[in-house]
């Protein structure tokens, strides 16, 4: 059902004044939090500070300057206001005015090297048995399968698990977020599964997926105590770990303890004895839902629930169909399908803010859309449009242009360019800056030989355009890009060919010597 009024996102206090001639009032809200005016709830005083950074954000005097850009031969992460080089290595602040180095742990052999981590943050209402719990940490997993949880701000080892010998682990994601941590092989036999409750430095179990009992599968992670499981075929099943651990764990096993296991003794999660395979799958467990999707796609959520898959044909490629999760019927307008010819596939998914509305992206529009009950029939729900944000193109370019010939003879020329053309206005990268309720879209355009882009910020609610980000460095559609929003911080990191990587950080400044003279208000036009 509908989440609860506490859940629905809140307006920002600083833009609930806002109308059409009206501007935000940084001063006065400044004012009225150094009264005490929010002191009454803890929350207010953090979304009125987010309101007028949003504000300061948006107005038309604000700047974001190119501060840093610097290249590496290994990826580059960002999470959090932190810049991560060489695997995890060197860890560097994008908070400060200009990126400062944090620390830079000891090199390492090849065999040492972080292959994925994961920013743990201190969960809310829980007592931690060390002082360092309370802070930021990094959970990060090596090539010869240690855990480490090592300190975001010293990179300190604070703490460290032996996982196993028996198989190669290499993917970190979160079960529950900032709670539960699933850690995945790289078996091509069958996926082992770890699933680690780190504050409480409780270990759920490892699970092996066996063929025998699965099948040949794909791929497998966890997300919310769910088991997913797929198949080469498009086949997604779901399983719930908990009924999983409660029929088949063969053991009880707890990180620190000394265990017996298989004739051997050690202690769980110190080397070389790790952590054994303490689920031993003997049966088909419980299936709790299962569907068929076109490259395993497929994505839950909505109020209620609801799931998005693409009918498993190749010519269906491009076509959503969103379907409630109690009984498969398929949502009232619940095909979406974009009438677009380009290279690239448009793409959809849950909208991050917890609304339950879906983002559907195109190459020359974005598509907020939402999910209602059909009038009269509260059983049923449609799909409607919330609201749409065009690309600024121009219409019928380079269409039906005459040709003259040698002999002065004229002829037309019919033909129409794809929808990604580069010499027009594309659609890249759509994301979601949850604190500001902003969303961000990277667009770009070919100019001659070299491709620019720029950085909107849009009214998550209307849909409005409320800023504009020229980024300096040219653009190559043919290479990997990634966009990064965070408050007063935009953040570019490219992959060039040979495995050459490009940061480029932006941050806010206020341009003193310029007035603002248009108000962008948030508001529905």
């Amino acid at each position: 059902g509908a989440p609860p009024s506490w859940a629905q996102p809140a307006a920002h206090p600083a833009l609930a004044s806002m109308g059409p001639a009206q501007k935000p009032n940084v001063c006065r809200q400044l004012s009225r939090r150094a009264l005490g005016f929010f002191s009454r709830d803890a929350g207010v005083v953090q979304r009125t500070n987010l309101g007028i950074l949003r504000a300061l954000v948006c107005q038309e005097s604000t700047k974001f300057k190119n501060v840093w850009t610097t290249h590496s031969k290994s990826p580059i992460a960002y999470e959090r206001g932190r810049i991560y080089f060489d695997n995890y290595r060197c860890c560097v602040s994008s908070v400060a005015s200009e990126p400062r180095k944090l620390y830079e742990m000891p090199k390492c052999s090849k065999s040492e090297k972080i292959e994925d981590a994961l920013l743990w943050e201190c969960p809310v209402g829980e007592i931690l048995p060390n002082p360092s719990d309370y802070k930021s940490s990094l959970i990060a997993l090596t090539a010869h399968n240690w855990l480490f949880r090592i300190s975001a701000t010293t990179g300190k080892v604070l703490e460290k698990i032996y996982l196993a010998s028996y198989c190669k682990f290499r993917y970190l994601s979160w079960d529950t977020p900032q709670e539960v941590i699933a850690v995945k092989s790289a078996q091509n036999k069958g996926s082992v599964l770890a699933r680690q409750d780190w504050p409480s430095g409780l270990f759920s179990g490892d699970i092996y997926l066996s063929p025998q009992i699965f099948g040949n599968v794909t791929d497998a992670t966890l997300s919310h105590g769910i088991l997913i499981v797929m198949y080469s075929s498009g086949l997604v099943r779901l399983y719930s770990f908990q009924a999983i651990t409660e029929q088949f764990m063969q053991q009880k096993l707890d990180l620190g303890c000394a265990c017996r296991w298989g004739g051997t003794a050690g202690t769980v999660g110190e080397a070389p004895f790790g952590i054994p395979c303490n689920i031993k799958i003997t049966d088909t467990p419980p299936l709790l839902f299962e569907v068929s999707s076109l490259e395993n796609a497929f994505q839950i959520g909505g109020h209620p629930w609801h799931y998005i898959i693409t009918p498993n044909k190749k010519k269906q490629k491009g076509v959503f169909h969103i379907c409630a999760l109690k009984d498969n019927s398929l949502a009232k307008n619940g095909i979406q399908e974009m009438e677009c010819c380009s290279l690239e596939s448009d793409w959809i998914y849950f909208h991050p803010d917890a609304s339950g509305r879906i983002i559907h992206v195109g190459p020359n529009q974005v598509k907020v859309l939402k999910l209602n009950e059909v009038e009269n029939n509260s059983a049923q729900h449609q799909i409607s449009e919330d609201f749409v944000i065009l690309a600024n193109r121009e219409k019928n370019k380079n269409e039906n242009l005459p040709t003259v010939t040698a002999s002065g003879r004229v002829v037309k020329r019919t033909f129409n360019l794809l929808d990604d053309d580069p010499e027009q206005e594309t659609f890249k990268i759509v994301d979601y800056e949850d604190e500001l309720d902003l969303l961000s879209v990277v667009a770009v355009t070919q100019i001659d030989a070299e491709g620019k882009a720029h950085l909107d910020f849009h009214c998550n609610e209307y849909g409005t355009l409320l800023k504009s980000i020229p980024l300096v460095e040219s653009w190559d559609v043919t290479y990997s890009h990634e966009v990064y929003f965070d408050r007063d911080l935009v953040l570019h990191i490219e992959q060039k060919p040979s495995r050459v990587f490009s940061c480029y950080v932006y941050q806010m400044v206020c341009d003193p010597g310029e007035e603002e003279t248009t108000n962008r208000s948030c508001e529905k036009e």
